[in-house]
């Protein structure tokens, strides 16, 4: 038996990976790869994990990836399984009192279910706990590995992960604020963090949102602190890792900024016009899950068929960040490119191919079955973009969107909302309530007492639907009694009608309507990158010398760092240019992009608490190539609108009534 933390620092064969790859390589390479040795290599084994575990693998690997490296069948440590003893056993789990039990129980007695285990635990262990497995000396005899991989996170997208603290909204932000549930779920969560930087052998420069006090009288109360609180949790597992991990590194690699959803409470809640966002949030998707029907292969009525939107669909890839527009376009120009390249296309349609509608052209290509499985994924998208589209027309949301981004930027205020609500009955009730949230992310002045009823009335919502509204105040960081701007701690001019929320970026060669809207995260991380965040406002929990916050520093994050991640570094997948060569995948230039990475400045890691959105996902993604530097985001979980309001309405202790709804 052994027991020890993984110490590979190779790249597996590739000089440049990215987040999730370097994640994937683990979870293949280190953990079940690294089980094939002496009389185990040439045997089928059984992968046993837990609820999370198991999260984690199916967000980095493909079931056909575990087949190749020798698994042959996945179990779930907690259900009744059947004996293989004949068989190795890989357990792949968190290092929790039930699951070693249960461990335990498959593998001791004269009759265990497997023949050898091979144990890899998720974080590190407990000291009560390795001394229980040491305790069942048949147990021992059977372990050929003990080892913490330190890989409790989901890498849901190339540069993004989730701890998959689902409930920490309703946990660290609920009207009945609970310290103790609240403490119990940072500790979780810095631990999950912390695996990360194991992962990947990075020592971050800590930053973190500080705490606002609006004057010496006003407490701090534990939501003012989540991010300090986490930012000491996570400090006090990468020490721990610092002695326990074998070439962890010394010095600064790379900087972490730890956010609240405090610091911007309109990016959940406001329509992003991307193709990914729009897909989320007017589809009904499970997931990544996409349910559309085909044709049955047997002459039958049409059949259900699930398809996942993710990183293995080039289509998918190159379009998701796009503008639902722009995506539509380009689904059109592919579909032309395709049928006016090929002669059995334009032999099947009588017309030219530029004269045909997208869905014309669709249907002409699919009934060419020897291009079927080269046009699937091209058709798929094209009814993707066709609902989505028609679903916007149909809910006026071009105009809802407008109205949106207009309050945003302070074009729009409480007379455009209200002549919208009196003109626009036939509005659906949830965006009347998005667009309520919006404004009172703006002006919380404007639903106080017989205001908000008003408001309430007006846009014929339920008590319900405003606790959302009223809970918003939970995110901020000032007092009930305490009137504000709104959270974003933003200077604003009292004598203006109107205010915003956002200040106008200078365009980037952005064109299409309802793109003006940018998340929070984007100034900050621009910033950070710069050296220009404040000290006081974001501190740094290793600040090491005066330089930091000054020249030197700056220096040495926009240049490739001496001290470096251990890990291999960065392939990238961002930035798909428009145009392609086949009408089909993305431009080829970017299967050889890897040398972009060779200049690529050290890592930066934003994590939310609370839940992060798909525009701020975007964000990552456009900052990583405008800055030269990966820019990895992290959240408790990834959140959608609907889930969000959902999640809002919840953190009330009690329901609210007409008379006493107040912000």
């Amino acid at each position: 038996m052994s027991f020890s933390d993984t110490d590979s620092s190779s790249s597996y064969g590739g000089d440049y990976q990215n987040f999730k790859q370097i994640t994937r390589d683990r979870l293949l390479i280190e953990m079940l790869r690294s089980c094939k040795t002496g009389d185990s290599t040439s045997t089928w084994k059984v992968l046993i994990v837990d609820k999370l575990t198991l999260n984690i693998i199916s967000h980095a690997c493909k079931m056909s990836d575990t087949t190749d490296e020798g698994v042959s069948v996945v179990e779930d440590i907690v259900k009744r399984r059947q004996p293989m003893p004949s068989r190795d056993a890989i357990y792949f789990m968190q290092p929790t009192k039930e699951n070693v039990i249960m461990f335990l129980s498959d593998m001791s007695g004269r009759s265990p279910l497997y023949r050898k285990a091979f144990v890899f635990f998720s974080s590190p262990i407990s000291r009560e706990l390795v001394s229980h497995i040491k305790k069942d000396g048949t147990v021992l005899t059977r372990i050929a590995k003990l080892i913490e991989m330190n890989l409790e996170y989901c890498a849901i997208d190339s540069q993004a992960f989730v701890t998959n603290n689902e409930r920490a909204l309703e946990e660290l932000y609920g009207d009945d604020e609970d310290s103790r549930k609240g403490v119990a779920c940072l500790n979780v969560m810095a631990a999950r963090v912390a695996t990360v930087f194991a992962s990947l052998r990075e020592f971050p420069f800590v930053r973190y949102r500080a705490a606002k006090s609006l004057d010496a009288t006003t407490m701090t109360t534990f939501r003012d602190l989540i991010p300090t609180k986490l930012a000491a949790g996570i400090w006090d597992c990468l020490m721990k890792y610092k002695t326990t991990i074998k070439n962890f590194p010394e010095t600064e690699t790379c900087e972490l900024l730890i956010l609240d959803r405090s610091v911007d409470q309109i990016a959940p809640i406001i329509h992003e016009w991307t193709y990914d966002a729009m897909c989320h949030d007017l589809l009904s998707m499970d997931g990544n899950k996409y349910v559309h029907e085909v044709p049955s292969k047997t002459g039958g009525p049409p059949e259900e068929k699930v398809v996942l939107l993710e990183d293995h669909d080039p289509v998918w890839l190159e379009l998701r960040h796009t503008h639902i527009a722009d995506a539509s376009e380009r689904l059109h120009d592919k579909m032309t490119n395709f049928v006016s390249r090929n002669k059995a296309a334009q032999i099947h349609g009588s017309r030219d191919a530029r004269e045909l509608s997208t869905r014309d052209l669709q249907k002409m290509v699919q009934a060419l079955p020897q291009y079927s499985e080269q046009i699937d994924k091209l058709s798929l998208h094209v009814e993707i973009a066709g609902k989505v589209n028609r679903i916007i027309r149909e809910l006026g949301l071009r105009e809802v969107g407008q109205l949106e981004q207009d309050l945003v930027f302070g074009d729009a205020g409480m007379k455009d909302v209200i002549n919208f609500l009196t003109t626009k009955e036939d509005t659906t009730g949830e965006n009347k309530l998005r667009l309520l949230m919006i404004l009172a992310a703006i002006y919380p002045e404007k639903f106080e007492g017989e205001k908000g009823r008003n408001l309430m009335k007006l846009a014929k919502l339920s008590p319900n639907d405003m606790n959302a509204v009223n809970n918003m105040r939970l995110l901020g960081g000032a007092p009930d009694n305490q009137k504000s701007t709104g959270a974003f701690s933003l200077k604003f001019d009292i004598h203006k009608k109107k205010r915003g929320a956002r200040k106008e970026r200078p365009s980037e060669g952005e064109t299409w309507q309802l793109a003006r809207f940018y998340p929070i995260i984007e100034e900050l991380v621009e910033n950070l990158s710069k050296g220009e965040l404040s000290k006081e406002d974001y501190p740094c929990l290793n600040d090491p010398s005066p330089t930091f916050h000054g020249r030197s520093h700056v220096t040495a994050i926009n240049h490739p760092p001496v001290a470096h991640s251990m890990r291999s570094r960065r392939t990238p997948t961002w930035a798909r240019p428009r145009n392609s060569d086949d009408g089909y995948s993305s431009d080829p230039v970017l299967r050889h992009a890897s040398s972009d990475f060779k200049k690529m400045g050290q890592r930066i890691f934003v994590f939310i608490v609370g839940g992060a959105t798909r525009s701020e996902l975007r964000v990552c993604h456009k900052l990583t190539s405008k800055l030269k530097r990966e820019v990895v985001l992290g959240s408790s979980c990834l959140e959608d609108p609907a889930p969000f309001i959902a999640k809002l309405k919840r953190m009330t202790a009690h329901e609210l009534s007409l008379d006493d709804l107040q912000i």
